[in-house]
C-alpha cells in the first residue's frame, strides 16, 4: 500500500494540511504517516532542562501526534502511523520516510504570504527545493473536494521528464479531473521563443487542453488563470537555482507557493540540467 507523508508542526496551516491528507487519503485508498520532528521551545532550550525533562516533553510530543492518528482514523477511516524524532534535519527525515514508507507524496502546510517567505523562504518551501519526491503544499483555507480542474502551469513542457507526465496522468484520472496544460512564456518581446503549443501526445489518453500565453509577469498571469479556470490544484516543476541566482530569481514556484488559496503539487525534475 501506498502512503501519503504528512509532516506537521502543529500550527494551524499543518492542521488543516492534515485534514488535507485525510480526506485524499481516503479517495486514494492510502496510508497516512504522520510525522513530527520535535523541537525545544526556545525558552525551554535556553534554559539547563534536565534529560529527564526533555524526554517528558518528547513524550507528549509524541501523544500529541497520536491523538491526532486517532482522529484522522476515526474521521475518514484510514490506516494512520506516526513517527517522531528529535533535533532532526525535517528535509532529511521526510527523504527516508518516503523510501520507507513506499510513500506517494509528502503533504506540508503552506503559511500565508509574506515578504521574508517570498525571499527566504520557509519550511516548506525548502522541501519543495530539496525533496527529490513530490511535495503537496496546502494553505490555511484550502479543504479537499471535487477537482473538476486541474492546471498544470510550466513553461517549456518538451523539457518535462516522462516520468512527471505519467505521475499528472495517474492523478488526472484518479480525481476525474479536467487537466489544462497552461504553457507560460516570461520573454514575449525576444525572438525565437518557445513554439505555440497544440497537442500533447503523450497526454492523448487523458481530458486536457493547452493554454499558450505570452506575459511579463508570470505569476500574476498563474494566478488570473487559476480564478479563470476555477482550478482545484495547481502543478509546478520547481527548477533548483544555485545560491545567488536564487536571490537574483526567488523562484516562481517558491513565491506562488506561499501565495496562493488552493493547493500546489510540485514533482521535482531528476535531472539537474533541465
Amino acid at each position: 500500500m501506498e502512503s501519503i507523508i504528512v509532516s506537521t508542526d502543529f500550527s494551524k496551516e499543518a492542521e488543516n494540511a492534515m485534514e488535507y491528507a485525510g480526506a485524499l487519503a481516503q479517495k486514494t485508498g492510502m496510508k497516512l504517516v504522520l510525522f513530527n520532528s520535535f523541537r525545544l521551545p526556545l525558552h525551554t532550550a535556553n534554559s539547563l532542562l534536565p534529560a529527564t525533562g526533555i524526554l517528558k516533553l518528547e513524550e507528549g510530543n509524541r501523544r500529541l501526534l497520536k491523538q491526532k492518528a486517532e482522529i484522522l482514523n476515526d474521521r475518514y477511516g484510514v490506516e494512520v502511523a506516526i513517527e517522531t524524532d528529535f533535533l532532526s534535519e525535517v528535509e532529511d527525515k521526510l527523504e527516508n520516510l518516503f523510501v520507507k514508507n513506499k510513500a506517494a507524496l509528502v503533504v506540508m502546510g503552506m503559511a500565508p504570504k509574506s515578504v521574508e517567505q517570498d525571499i527566504f523562504g520557509n519550511t516548506t518551501t525548502s522541501a519543495i527545493f530539496k525533496l527529490k519526491y513530490p511535495v503537496l503544499a496546502v494553505p490555511a483555507s484550502a479543504s479537499f473536494g471535487k477537482m473538476d480542474n486541474i492546471l498544470f502551469a510550466c513553461d517549456d513542457i518538451q523539457k518535462v521528464e516522462k516520468g512527471i507526465i505519467e505521475k499528472i496522468k495517474y492523478l488526472n484520472r484518479l480525481m476525474e479531473a479536467r487537466l489544462e496544460v497552461f504553457h507560460v512564456e516570461d520573454n514575449p518581446g525576444e525572438e525565437g521563443g518557445k513554439a505555440v503549443l497544440e497537442e500533447i501526445p503523450e497526454l492523448e489518453d487523458v481530458n486536457y487542453s493547452v493554454k499558450n500565453l505570452n506575459s511579463e509577469n508570470v505569476i500574476r498571469a498563474i494566478k488570473k488563470e487559476i480564478e479563470h479556470l476555477d482550478a482545484k490544484l495547481l502543478i509546478m516543476v520547481p527548477r533548483r537555482y544555485g545560491f545567488w541566482e536564487s536571490v537574483i530569481h526567488r523562484s516562481k514556484t517558491r513565491v506562488m507557493a506561499s501565495g496562493l488559496s488552493i493547493p500546489l503539487l510540485t514533482i521535482p525534475q531528476l535531472k539537474e540540467n533541465v
